[in-house]
């Protein structure tokens, strides 16, 4: 008698979509009651987050990323568009789509009696997973919680609560992971903490879509950013692409003579005067050079002791696209 047939790891890679969620023409429009301006939370939003990644989506409050992130979740019904998790639609294969994703809220929502392990299990037994195929231990060794498995959640840190809020959004075994602002009030220590937590998912094989609204967390973590305002997407590139879109360098110089005014020929440049003995400027490197900039300073016979520059980050980005639009 034969053996069953069986896929081989690359028919099985095979099988695997390229992307992780799909949106196309999404839209979505609030109405209050009859007599209420109607509001367009979002405004027809493509998006393609491609299988393995860390993708990040940045916005202000009220910018769309919460309805956004509901409708991936099957929580609030589009208005028009399409969109995918794991190539299933969410409203045409409901059950498939909610089974590929996992969500973790901004808010702590943990019932404070049941120890870390109790809570795992419960939240897998409502994704009717079988006991034998459960991860529980697997969970809470992957988040740095072995140690308080059997620990009230009340009697848990602020970051290991967030870390056991990650697990339990994972109990599923999802391919695709949504953080909804993870480390929102952790302090650093913890949220690094958090971040290694992140990146081993992902090296795992998760993909997870990031809202963050610490700059610096989509900077560290994210390979591609989506920035949403007003309902509309006003960037969505790589992280490396977008730094390189704002062309903006700041210099900062210190000088062995004490001023008590900015010298003439410094003004027309841009220079300011930070103090007696700091001089500072913003200037765009493809039209002029860092040599140019000092050679000015020189002109004047000062003797330059100490030089710093400042490269764009993404919080230059984002500020500049957000009031853009």
């Amino acid at each position: 008698m034969s053996l069953p047939a069986t896929k081989t790891s690359l028919e099985k890679a095979q099988l695997l979509p390229d992307l992780a969620i799909e949106v196309r023409g999404l839209t979505k429009t609030y109405r209050k009651s009859k007599h209420a301006t109607a509001k367009d939370a979002l405004k027809g939003i493509d998006l393609a987050i491609p299988r393995g990644s860390i993708y990040g989506l940045l916005g202000p409050n009220g910018a769309g990323k919460s309805t956004l992130i509901n409708i991936l979740a099957g929580l609030v019904i589009k208005s028009g568009g399409e969109a995918r998790v794991w190539n299933h639609d969410v409203v045409q294969q409901p059950r498939q789509a909610r089974s590929a994703i996992g969500v973790v809220p901004q808010e702590l929502n943990l019932d404070a009696f049941f120890s870390a392990r109790e809570l795992l299990e419960q939240q897998a037994g409502l994704y009717g997973v079988p006991k034998k195929e459960r991860i529980t231990d697997k969970l809470l060794e992957t988040v740095d919680l072995t140690d308080v498995a059997d620990a009230h959640a009340r009697t848990l840190s602020g970051g290991m609560r967030r870390r056991l809020m990650v697990a339990k959004a994972m109990v599923h075994s999802p391919p695709v992971l949504v953080l909804d602002e993870p480390t929102a009030g952790v302090d650093v220590e913890l949220r690094h903490a958090l971040w290694a937590s992140v990146r081993m998912l992902n090296k795992a094989g998760t993909t997870i879509l990031l809202t963050t609204h610490y700059l610096e967390e989509a900077e560290a973590l994210c390979g591609h950013i989506a920035i949403i305002n007003n309902g509309q997407l006003v960037a969505n590139d790589s992280k490396k692409n977008l730094l390189r879109r704002v062309d903006n360098k700041q210099i900062t110089v210190t000088i062995d003579k004490d001023l008590n005014e900015l010298p003439a020929n410094l003004k027309p440049q841009g220079w300011q005067l930070l103090g007696t003995r700091r001089l500072a400027l913003s200037y765009k490197p493809s039209e002029n050079t860092i040599g140019q900039m000092l050679l000015a300073i020189q002109v004047n016979k000062f003797t330059i002791v100490d030089l710093s520059t400042r490269d764009t980050d993404l919080e230059d980005i984002f500020l500049q696209l957000t009031q853009a639009s």
